[in-house]
This record gives structure tokens, sequence and C-alpha cells, in this order.
């Protein structure tokens, strides 16, 4: 099987090879750096890719583009290319680099090896680029292509905390993390499949790689969001009609806290990335109808983590209650002026894991700095009875 898929992600180095040398030959003010840090006891690399109007002034988002099986980030960099958009949007564009696993590079979201971890890969690279950027904590987002789909649901379901949408484009889930997956928020999910794809199957079977099929993920994400079941059924228009494909585009909306699940689906498409520049023969036909890389940051753009993490539960026995910030590093406020409590109990969603803390009138400031990074439900008490239950986002350093 791993001979089969090498095969077919071979044919984009192929291409890029030949075209790397033209293109870098491109002039313009932006700056690419190639960085490396540690991870899990492993030296990493990424790409950086830092438009010209980035100032450091104010916070600007992140998208982690992840590249195929076999590929690389170079590769997946003009493959997918979102850099035109960064350019104007003012966002950082990351392209990590997976490790050689089984004589090949891949994410490791096939259970084929133990390590290297690369959810915490990418939550040391948040890390570092906050460190040497701007960035609004708010808004960082990942896509990918194939492999990289894979990853960028990954991300959603163990780095929900940090990871504020992602969009797949000819990926999906293997079971065993799609039966795993346990979302700390909802989470808005773009996907975008070939109905012919015939290395990730739309179907979940008869591709070369074993997953879930493409109809059952997103309904999947659609309850885990809340999103109304049936979809707005947006008509694409089919504006060329010599790519040998059309699209059809289904929105779930009016989930929790406005999260939203967007499904395109390529009747006729192949295990390819919509819009691009460079064709693939054999990997099927790529549709021109719509160009992937602006719908995902269409997408991307109306979501902040923190509208997505707040107001699940506000207040909803005691609107006289104030709890800030939300969310919470280190330390946060239970303000009791215009009320009366006497405990606070704070509760892992996914751990259980439960703190308790004494309260009096007027402010109290808390210290979560021994706890997780995650959600938690904030449970406020008065002679034994709870009086108000908010969740709170826990980003400690």
């Amino acid at each position: 099987m791993m001979k089969l898929i090498t095969f077919f992600y071979k044919q984009y180095s192929l291409i890029f090879t030949g075209i790397l040398l033209f293109l870098s030959l491109k002039n313009s003010a932006q700056t690419t750096l190639t960085k490396n840090l540690t991870s899990g006891g492993i030296l990493r690399e990424y790409r950086i890719y830092i438009p010209a109007i980035y100032n450091g002034n104010s916070a600007v988002p992140i998208v982690f583009n992840f590249h195929g099986y076999t590929s690389t980030n170079v590769a997946q960099e003009l493959y997918a290319d979102f850099r035109p958009i960064a350019d104007t949007a003012n966002f950082i564009l990351v392209h990590p680099q997976a490790s050689v696993i089984l004589g090949s590079t891949s994410w490791n979201n096939f259970d084929l090896v133990s390590t290297p971890d690369d959810v915490q890969f990418v939550s040391d690279m948040i890390d570092s680029l906050q460190a040497n950027f701007t960035i609004d904590a708010q808004r960082i987002y990942a896509t990918g292509l194939s492999n990289g789909g894979f990853m960028s649901y990954d991300l959603a379901c163990k780095l929900g905390h940090r990871i504020t949408a992602i969009a797949s484009v000819s990926g999906s889930m293997i079971a065993s993390h799609f039966n795993s997956c346990n979302p700390v928020k909802p989470t808005p999910i773009m996907q975008i499949h070939g109905e012919q794809d015939g290395v990730v199957s739309y179907n979940g079977q008869g591709g070369i790689i074993a997953s879930t099929h493409i109809d059952t993920l997103v309904k999947k994400w659609v309850s885990w969001n809340h999103c109304n079941p049936i979809p707005i059924n947006n008509s694409v228009a089919n504006t060329n009609t010599s790519d040998g494909c059309t699209a059809e585009h289904y929105e779930y909306i009016n989930g929790t806290n406005g999260s939203t699940v967007e499904l395109y689906k390529v009747i006729g498409g192949g295990h390819t990335w919509p819009g691009t520049n460079f064709m693939v023969p054999s990997n099927g036909n790529t549709n021109l109808d719509f160009n992937a890389c602006h719908e995902i940051w269409r997408f991307f753009r109306k979501f902040s983590l923190t509208n997505l993490t707040t107001r699940i539960e506000d207040n909803v026995l005691n609107n006289s209650i104030q709890i800030y910030p939300n969310p919470v590093i280190n330390h946060f406020v239970v303000n009791l002026k215009n009320a009366e409590a006497d405990y606070l109990n704070i509760t892992s969603l996914v751990s259980q894991q439960q703190v308790s803390f004494p309260l009096h009138s007027g402010i109290n400031s808390i210290n979560i700095t021994n706890l997780p990074i995650g959600i938690f439900l904030a449970e406020i008490s008065h002679k034994g009875r709870i009086i108000n239950r908010t969740k709170i986002l826990l980003m400690n350093d």
C-alpha cells in the first residue's frame, strides 16, 4: 500500500522540481525564512512566509499549510499558494516539513509508528512564532493536502484550544482517530474533496488509504458543532468547461457560537487542489471553477477563537457575576460586587480534573497557573447551590 501511495505523490515532486528554479527568480519584498526547532527531541524544519505589509505593530493571524505524503513544504507552498492572499490579508503563512517515516516524508497520523508527535510540533511552532512575531492567538488556522488534511483534523481534535478552524483538501480521518476525537470546542470545518479521488476515496473505501467516508466525516463535525443538519446548497458556476469536473457547495450553519461546516464536493474531481496552476494528470481532474485557497481564507477569516469558546454557557443562572478575562492566561477575576457566593469549582471538560477556591465579596483573583491549557467549566456556588456556570478557556504560559 505504501508503495502505491508513494507513486501517486511522487508525481507532484517531479513537476515541482522542474519549476522551482523559475519561481525562485521572482523578486518581491516579502520574506521567507527557513527555521528549525527541537520538538520531542527531534530537530524539525518549517518555512515562514512574512508578507511585506507585516510591521509587527498589530497582531496578525497564522495559517499553517501542510504538505501531502512524500511531498515537501516547498512543494506545498507552490502547489497550494496562499502567498498572494497573505500579501493583502496580512497573515503569516507557515509551511511545516514532515519527518521521514518508513522511508517517506509523512505526517504521523496513519498510526504506522509511535513517533514523532506532530501535534506537539505544531504547538511548539506556535510558541516560537508568538515569541518572535506579533501573533493574534485567537486566529490560528490549519489546512493541508491529503496527508496534510489528515493532519489538520488531528489538530482540530487534539489542539482545539489553540487552532481556531481547519480546512482539509483531499484528506480525511482514519477510523481510530475519528472514533477517539474529542474536540474541546466547536471547530469550524471546511472539507474539499474529489468524488473520483483514487488515493483518499470519497466513499472511504476503494482508495489507497483506508479512511472515513467524507459524508460521514462531515455529518459528525456538523453534530459536534451542533450545526443545522440540513445544509444550504450554494451553486458553483461551471466557469471552466474543459476541466472535466463540476463542484457542489454545501454549508451547514448556526452551530454553537456561530461555528459552521462547509463541504465542496467536486463531481468528477480527483486527488488535487482546486484552482492550482499546476496540473498532475495522474491524480485525476483538477477543478478550475473555484480556487481552494481563496475559499479557505474566505472561510477562516470569519472565525476567532474567543468567539468560539466564550458564551457557551455564560452566566446562565446569575448575570450579575463577572468572570474576566476569557480566554485566561495564568489568572482571572471573579467579580462578586453585586452577588453573594462562597465557592468556585473549576472542572476540566477533558480530564475531569477539579480544583476549588473559596470566594469573598468584591474582587477575587484566581490563580490557575498549575492547571493545563484547555476548556474548563467554572461553577460558582452559594450555600451549596450553584448560582453561575461559565465555560472558560485556559491558555496558560
